[in-house]
C-alpha cells in the first residue's frame, strides 16, 4: 500500500472545516489521556487500600477482579450503547462515571465492599475504552490517515504522569484525598473536553474516494457485519490479544524476574517496566509516521517479530543491561500493534467491532499474569516469560497470514 497523501485529508472531508477535525481529535486525545491518568493513580494507591481494608492478599486479588468484570461485561453492552447514542455522548458519560467512581475504594473497609465499588469503577473503565476507541476510529476514516498510535501514546502519557504524580503525593496524601483530587481533576477535564466532544457531531467517510482506485478501498462505512466479518473482527481481536497479554505479564512480573533471575536491587528492577512502557510510548508517538510508510500489515509483523526478538532477549539473557534492553525492544515492537487492531475492527464493524476487539485485547491483559505465575510453578519465571515472545510472533503471523482477506492493508 503506497504511503498515505496528507493532503488528501481535506479531500476527503468536503464541506467540513479542518479546524473542527483539529479540536475534535484534540478533545478525544484529552480523554485518553484522562482514562490512563486516573486509572494509574489509582493503581498506586492499591497498596494503601489493602492496608485500609485489612484485606488478606487472596482476598484483595478477588477484589481486584471487579475491575475486570466490570470492564469485560460492560464493553460489549457500551459498543451497543455507541451505535444507539453515539460514541461522543457514551464517552462524556463515561468519562464522569470514571471520575466518580474513582474516589469510591478508600470509602471501603471490607474486600467485599471494595470489590462491589471496584465493579462500578470497571464498568466505568471499559466503556470509555470502546467509547473513546470508536470515536477515534470514526476520526481515523475521515482524517484517512493512520493516527489511531497518537491517542494511544496519550493513554501512555497520561498513565506516567498518573502514577508519577501519585508516588510523589503518596506520602503526604491519605488515599481518600488523592482519589478525590483525581475526581475533580476528571470532572474539570470531562466538562471541558466534553464540551467539545459534544458539539462535534460523529464525522462520517464516503463510502469510496472520487478518484477510484486503490484509494476507494481506504475508508470504509461500517455495515452491518456478516460472517465474514464478524470473523475478520475476531481475528483482530485476537491479534489484541497477543499483545496485550504482554503488557500484563510485563507489568507483574518484568520486575521480579529482574530481581529473582538477576539479582537486580529493588530500585533497578523497578525500572524494567518504565524502560518497556517509555519505549512503547515512544513507538506510539511516532506510529503514525510508521504506518504511512510501511502501512498496517507490515507494521503488525515487523512490530511482532521485533517483540519477538526484544523478548527473549529479555527473558534469557544472563546481564541485567541486556535484559532491560530487550524489554525496552519489547515495547518498541508491541507499540502500535494494538492501536491497529482495534481501529481495523472498528472500520469493519463499527462499535461493536471495537467493543470485540477491546474485550479480547483486555482478556489477554488478564490472562498474562495468572498465566506466567502457573508457568512459573512449573518451569521457571524466565521461560514462562517467554510466552510473551511466542504471542507477539503469533500476532505477526495472524497480522501476515490474513494480509490479502482484509482486502485493506492492516
Amino acid at each position: 500500500m503506497p504511503p498515505i497523501n496528507k493532503t488528501r485529508e481535506h479531500n476527503a472531508v468536503p464541506g467540513r472545516h479542518s479546524s473542527d477535525l483539529t479540536r475534535l481529535r484534540v478533545a478525544l486525545t484529552v480523554f485518553f489521556a484522562l482514562d490512563g491518568f486516573v486509572f494509574a493513580g489509582w493503581v498506586v494507591r492499591i497498596p494503601a487500600i489493602k492496608e485500609q481494608t485489612g484485606a488478606s492478599a487472596s482476598a484483595l486479588g478477588l477484589a481486584l477482579l471487579g475491575v475486570s468484570a466490570g470492564a469485560v461485561v460492560t464493553m460489549m453492552l457500551t459498543g451497543r450503547l455507541c451505535g444507539r447514542y453515539g460514541s461522543h455522548r457514551v464517552t462524556v458519560v463515561c468519562g464522569v462515571l470514571l471520575s466518580l467512581s474513582v474516589a469510591l475504594p478508600p470509602l471501603t473497609h471490607s474486600a467485599l465492599t471494595l470489590g462491589a465499588v471496584l465493579l462500578v469503577f470497571g464498568a466505568a473503565y471499559g466503556g470509555i475504552n470502546v467509547a473513546f476507541n470508536s470515536a477515534a476510529v470514526d476520526l481515523v476514516a475521515v482524517l484517512r490517515r493512520p493516527i489511531m498510535p497518537s491517542f494511544h501514546a496519550a493513554f501512555s502519557l497520561g498513565g506516567m504522569v498518573g502514577g508519577g504524580l501519585g508516588g510523589l503525593v503518596a506520602g503526604s496524601l491519605s488515599p481518600a484525598r488523592h482519589l478525590l483530587g483525581l475526581t475533580v481533576i476528571g470532572l474539570l477535564v470531562t466538562a471541558l473536553a466534553g464540551r467539545v466532544l459534544l458539539r462535534c457531531e460523529t464525522p462520517e467517510p464516503a463510502a469510496a474516494d472520487e478518484r477510484g482506485g486503490r484509494g476507494a478501498r481506504e475508508v470504509r462505512v461500517p455495515r452491518k457485519p456478516d460472517t465474514r466479518t464478524r470473523r475478520l473482527v475476531v481475528v483482530f481481536g485476537l491479534i489484541a490479544l497477543c499483545t496485550a497479554y504482554g503488557e500484563g505479564a510485563l507489568a507483574d512480573w518484568g520486575a521480579l524476574h529482574l530481581e529473582q533471575d538477576l539479582g537486580a536491587r529493588p530500585g533497578v528492577a523497578a525500572a524494567g517496566y518504565t524502560c518497556f512502557a517509555l519505549a512503547m510510548t515512544i513507538g506510539r508517538l511516532t506510529g503514525t509516521r510508521l504506518l504511512e510508510r510501511l502501512g498496517r500489515s507490515r507494521t503488525v509483523v515487523a512490530g511482532g517479530a521485533l517483540a519477538t526478538a526484544g523478548m527473549l532477549l529479555g527473558s534469557l539473557s544472563p546481564s541485567l543491561w541486556a535484559a532491560l534492553l530487550g524489554f525496552a525492544v519489547t515495547g518498541l515492537g508491541l507499540a502500535n500493534i494494538f492501536p491497529i487492531a482495534v481501529e481495523r475492527a472498528g472500520a469493519l464493524a463499527g462499535p461493536s467491532g471495537v467493543a470485540t476487539a477491546s474485550t479480547l485485547g483486555y482478556g489477554g491483559m488478564l490472562l498474562g499474569p495468572p498465566a506466567i505465575g502457573f508457568m512459573a510453578d512449573w518451569f521457571s519465571l524466565s521461560a514462562a516469560l517467554t510466552s510473551v515472545a511466542a504471542l507477539a510472533a503469533v500476532a505477526a503471523t495472524i497480522g501476515y497470514a490474513t494480509r490479502r482477506a482484509t482486502q485493506a492493508d492492516i
